[in-house]
């Protein structure tokens, strides 16, 4: 089961980039991010044609999530619980059904917290504390589960090109990481590190649009695949496809993925 995570910037921008991705990468099960559009301005069909079924939770012009399957889905929950007056959509769960075993997808975009101090970087701290509660919720099912997207924080200094440039970032604050930390440290694999354990500078999925960044390769790493004990047991491989970066008009994310023997 590959199980992949894309943050498009914009489905209606982007749609033709995603449906040329699906069909070269064959992936199983996609998650994206910032799809900024209500539900019903989903280009579904589009996506649907290609054999995929489409659950969105969507918000108008702003965040929005969704999930994408080619495989059965037994189960799909929208929005992070622990805040019923929390109104931005960004997450969303489903509960997917492989040949052996049915894998749990978390698809998430986290705030990005600026400017900090303030609001913003305090919601993002409050919504990553009720991250890190689901995330002991789904733990304590001892299945496997995969917590993946756009988590916008640089866990450490080696997942950016110029770290130097991000100290007073909402996604590099000590806060915003220790918060990342937290959450790992119940339990998780994040599945990129870990096939590189040992690198000093990136790999990287992100690339700003400005100061070309692509081109000088001055990029980092925020979109991250988080993996349960049972979902690491299951792990195969996973990866950045890093190319489509490179094309005309693309989001400024690349996916990230992982392949489990599920």
């Amino acid at each position: 089961m590959k199980i992949a995570s894309f943050n498009i910037n914009g489905i209606k921008a982007r749609i033709g980039q995603l449906t040329a991705w699906l069909s070269e990468a064959q992936p199983d099960v996609v998650v994206l991010q910032e799809i900024k559009t209500v539900d019903e301005g989903f280009p579904a069909e589009m996506i649907e044609d290609l054999g995929w079924k489409v659950w969105t939770h969507g918000q108008k012009s702003w965040n929005g999530v969704a999930v994408l399957s080619r495989l059965p889905v037994e189960e799909i929950r929208r929005g992070l619980p622990g805040d019923d007056a929390d109104e931005q959509a960004r997450y969303i769960e489903a509960v997917v059904m492989g040949d052996r075993h049915a894998v749990t997808v978390a698809g998430l975009y986290l705030p990005n917290g600026n400017p900090a101090p303030g609001p913003k970087y305090d919601y993002k701290l409050a919504w990553m504390d009720r991250l890190r509660q689901r995330g002991a919720e789904l733990l304590a099912t001892e299945q496997p589960v995969v917590m993946l997207g756009d988590y916008n924080v640089i866990p450490e200094p080696r997942d950016a090109a110029r770290p130097e440039n991000w100290v007073d970032d909402a996604l590099f604050l000590p806060e915003s990481r220790a918060a990342f930390r937290r959450i790992v440290n119940q339990g998780w694999t994040d599945a990129i590190r870990v096939t590189d354990p040992h690198a000093t500078r990136g790999p990287f999925t992100f690339w700003d649009y400005q100061r070309q960044a692509w081109e000088r390769d001055n990029g980092i790493r925020i979109d991250h695949l988080l993996l349960s004990p049972q979902a690491a047991d299951l792990m195969r491989g996973a990866g950045i496809d890093r190319d489509q970066r490179a094309g005309v008009k693309p989001s400024d994310h690349v996916p990230v993925w992982v392949d489990l023997a599920a």
